[in-house]
């Protein structure tokens, strides 16, 4: 398994930049210098960020989000 993470990763199954092998390894997601927890997409060349707008529901199911613009670096999460 290798040590880089792509430039454009999903949480949802449904998406073509879902990688079920990262997504089980642990992704973070420091945004503007914050840790995110609620991270449904990012790409860190286009600077942005997908997080979940409230409990609001599309009409598939799939969370409601919105686009946030900023300095976006992912990293791998340490097993504890």
């Amino acid at each position: 398994m290798t040590d880089i993470l792509p430039d454009r990763l999903a949480a949802n199954p449904k998406s073509p930049f879902y990688d079920e092998a990262l997504m089980e390894r642990g992704i973070g997601i420091r945004f503007n210098g914050a840790e995110k927890n609620n991270v449904e997409e990012y790409c860190v060349s286009e600077g942005w960020i997908r997080v979940a707008a409230g409990n609001a529901k599309d009409r598939n199911g799939d969370p409601l989000t919105i686009k946030l613009k900023g300095k976006v670096e992912p990293y791998f999460r340490e097993k504890e």
